[in-house]
């Protein structure tokens, strides 16, 4: 009996679920056996972290999606575990479950690997952070910067935030995409606007208590000068500071942040944003850049290993490391996949290729956000910036739709969405 082709994906958040669950929409159960492996067994909806926090929500209790009964519905396998180690030569991942301590290790063989295990972020690299710093990444950073907020420990002081240096591979880059020096900016900027609007409302202040800040020449430069100049004239008309060119964190204290440059900034609340880093099995594999990110073409398929595939923050074209941008390479690999088993034809998989753009839908408190499209980062010509309670209640829409559709998010509507977005 001929074996089904196997279908490894690592790692289950937003790129690599929507890639196992968009590969069902050409290949059939009985064509293709795909597996999933995430050392979590939900996925965490990062985007909306912010405004549970601001809310006094815990996001442990409304932003996770079960992998299992999601992926059970397409007949693909999921195995929670870490990965270890990834042999490209002999196509086989050796992986250790992570339900319960003890574990032994298993190997996993594959005939197509999909690497979407995002990033991780550097937090441990940043002196001072664990005891005097904040994020708003994951749940427990969450949890901790809500109960700070809510519960009486806030003093009213100055608040700092802002981005560690982001370090970007070059090996296998591809000539459109830029070097940038903070990994992405648009939660900072989100954070500050709607952290503004939870001062005012708490009667503790508002933009002149937060200071905004960048290693980079410009804040979420890969917006475009156009609308971040927009941004920071509405920011220097309320009152928000602003410091950019600080290069890196050097060591965060009681008292503030110090920075590279020597410079530094007065703060209470130092909320922060890492470097995203490679995990460290990535490193050094003949598949991945000097950093360890996975090398891709416009296909998002390795150049030397065509079985090997990248979508998400582990690419090392997805700069900025922006949800958009893995919603769209996701897309990508799925149909590539379909091509390689048969199920589309090169012209059909080749339809469309990696064109990255900035998609985003922030915060900024009072029930409205902000609404960014560009693409003059990458030499396109779109730049558009919008504001409004519509963008906020499509951002709110989207988590919805998301998690009634579990994670199959069709690439229509999110085109329709964009559409929305420009034109209303």
């Amino acid at each position: 009996m001929k074996t089904k082709p196997h279908v490894l994906i690592l790692g289950g958040n937003f790129a690599g679920l929507q890639v196992a669950r968009h590969i069902r929409d050409y290949v059939k159960p009985e064509d293709a056996a795909i597996t999933v492996v995430d050392k979590r067994s939900y996925l965490l909806f990062i985007p909306n972290i912010p405004l549970e926090i601001l809310e006094n929500k815990n996001p442990d209790s409304s932003m996770h999606l079960p992998l299992a009964p999601v992926l059970d519905k397409d007949e693909t396998r999921f195995i929670q575990a870490a990965v270890l180690d990834i042999d490209v030569e002999s196509k086989k991942v050796t992986i250790q479950p992570t339900e319960r301590p003890g574990s032994t290790t298993d190997v996993l063989g594959y005939d197509y690997l999909v690497i979407a295990l995002g990033n991780r972020l550097a937090f441990d690299k940043i002196e001072g952070f664990a005891e005097y710093g904040h994020s708003v990444t994951d749940g427990f950073y969450a949890n901790k910067l809500r109960r700070y907020l809510h519960e009486g420990d806030y003093k009213g002081g100055p608040i700092a935030i802002g981005s560690a240096r982001f370090h970007q591979g070059t090996k296998g880059k591809l000539d459109f995409i830029p070097i940038a020096k903070a990994a992405c900016e648009g939660p900072p900027v989100e954070m500050a606007l709607s952290l503004a609007s939870w001062l005012k409302h708490h009667e503790k202040g508002g933009p002149e208590k937060i200071t905004i800040f960048t290693p980079a020449e410009m804040i979420a430069e890969d917006a475009g000068k156009k609308i971040v100049g927009q941004l920071l004239d509405i920011a220097g008309g309320m009152g928000f500071g602003y410091k950019n060119k600080l290069e890196d964190i050097n060591r965060i204290g009681k008292d503030g942040i110090e920075f590279a440059n020597g410079d530094s900034i007065e703060a209470e609340v130092k909320l922060i944003f890492p470097d995203w880093t490679p995990h460290e099995f990535l490193k050094g594999l003949p598949i991945s850049d000097e950093e360890g990110f996975v090398i891709t073409n416009r296909q998002m398929k390795n150049p030397d290993y065509p079985e090997v595939y990248a979508a998400g923050d582990a690419a090392a074209c997805t700069v900025p490391k922006l949800g958009s941008i893995g919603h769209h390479q996701s897309y990508i690999v799925a149909r590539q996949l379909a091509r390689d088993l048969g199920a589309l034809t090169d012209e059909e998989a080749n339809d469309e290729l990696y064109n990255p753009e900035v998609i985003c839908y922030s915060d900024m408190g009072d029930g409205k956000a902000f609404y960014i499209h560009s693409n003059v980062w990458f030499g396109g010509d779109t730049e558009i910036l919008k504001m409004g309670r519509l963008y906020y209640d499509l951002k709110l829409g989207f988590k919805t739709s998301y998690f009634a559709m579990g994670g199959k998010v069709p690439h229509w509507q999110w085109k329709m969405g964009t559409w929305m977005g420009d034109k209303i």
